[in-house]
């Protein structure tokens, strides 16, 4: 079973300030997103390839408590936290396996959507992220349906994705385990005192790279 890059996420306080965050540091527009009714979130997207793309995610102001913990760890973020990225998600075309066969524990297998759209998603119970963020949450599309396809494509690509964590052999270890694996992207792990992710895009304006602070 092999796992693929499905997106990076970007985590904010406000939907408004991370958008404008990522806007000003890749030179580029985002689009598309909508609301996440189970999880009391909203987010906007930007298209990195066929099937890949970046996703900005806050609390929804507007939405009712969602009675539970928020995924991401955006309940642990408070109103002067940074904008970030914070971690990243892995496509499977079988999560169920992928699950069972990772190394680590990556959160329960649950069902959720955004308007139309619906998926299958690894969330841990507390809303906490594994390995500091290291460790990617698993999703499951439709077959055939992915969100990156209805997103304008602005000339931004993922080149290489950075993993950066107290045990690295951990994170190696895990990787492995569920297969991840994406032509054209670099994806190294490296020794570090804290967890983070350090992601390099090619963009209209040259490369760009974003990271966990």
């Amino acid at each position: 079973m092999t796992c693929r890059i499905d997106h990076l996420v970007v985590t904010a306080p406000d939907l408004d300030q991370g958008v404008a965050w990522i806007e000003q540091a890749l030179s580029v527009r985002m689009s598309g997103g909508g609301q996440h009714p189970r999880m009391a979130t909203h987010n906007r997207l930007l298209r990195l390839g066929e099937a890949c793309y970046l996703e900005v995610i806050a609390p929804d102001p507007a939405a009712s408590p969602p009675g539970r913990p928020r995924w991401f760890g955006l309940d642990a973020a408070g109103a002067d936290t940074p904008v970030a990225l914070r971690t990243w998600v892995a496509r499977s075309t079988g999560i169920a396996a992928s699950l069972a066969s990772a190394t680590e524990e990556v959160g329960a297998l649950e069902r959720m959507n955004r308007g139309a759209l619906e998926w299958l998603i690894s969330i841990t119970p507390d809303g906490s992220l594994p390995l500091g963020g290291v460790a990617p949450a698993l999703i499951e599309w439709p077959a055939g349906v992915h969100p990156a396809q209805s997103l304008p494509d602005t000339g931004c690509r993922l080149v290489a994705l950075e993993l950066h964590h107290p045990q690295p052999s951990r994170v190696g270890a895990l990787l492995a385990s569920i297969g991840v694996a994406e032509a054209g992207v670099a994806v190294s792990v490296h020794p570090a005192p804290a967890p983070g992710l350090v992601a390099h895009l090619s963009t209209p304006s040259g490369m760009k790279t974003l990271a966990a602070v």
